[in-house]
């Protein structure tokens, strides 16, 4: 099925105007909404899954739960929907924390934090998205960069994240 995603400007004023998935022109000066959220439990541990090898922008790597907004949808429901699919983890309401935005070359990237505690057989993975999960240190997060198994946005965005999980008293 078609993922449509809504247009906005280098300010997220909405365009009134959708474009496909795959259809965005990177010099168009246009910008959609992806949601990344950052699962964390009791122990301070943070939840990876790996991507599919069937996916073709990063295969065999490791992310955190991530994903397009759909038109229509604002950017919380997306988070919400985007960690169900891909974790099986149903965020009650008001669960998932707003951290920041970051603005890239053609997105704005919403982070999301939950705390929440499960095993790890627990974490139901979506077919054609996401192969196997884990719980990961800090320390094991940073080896996962250094070793290039992190999805290289993931890993671009680390140290935003990982400051402002500190900054808001989550680490």
């Amino acid at each position: 099925m078609a993922e449509y995603w809504d247009l906005y400007d280098e300010e997220r004023n909405p365009l009134g105007r959708t474009v496909i998935r795959g259809g965005m022109d990177p010099m168009s000066g246009e910008y959609h909404v992806v949601v990344m959220i950052v699962t964390m439990n009791s122990h301070g541990q943070v939840l990876c899954t790996l991507r599919s090898p069937e996916k073709s922008n990063y295969p065999n790597v490791w992310e955190l739960t991530a994903g397009s907004v759909l038109a229509g949808e604002d950017s919380y429901t997306a988070a919400v929907r985007e960690l169900r699919e891909e974790t099986g983890i149903k965020a009650k309401d008001g669960e998932l924390r707003y951290m920041m935005t970051v603005k890239e070359s053609t997105a704005f990237i919403d982070c999301y934090f939950i705390r929440h505690d499960a095993d790890i057989s627990e974490i139901i993975l979506q077919e054609g998205e996401t192969v196997d999960a884990k719980w990961v240190t800090r320390q094991e997060f940073e080896n996962l960069i250094a070793q290039k198994r992190m999805a290289f946005p993931v890993a671009r965005r680390y140290h935003q994240l990982f400051d402002k999980l500190m900054q808001e008293g989550f680490l």
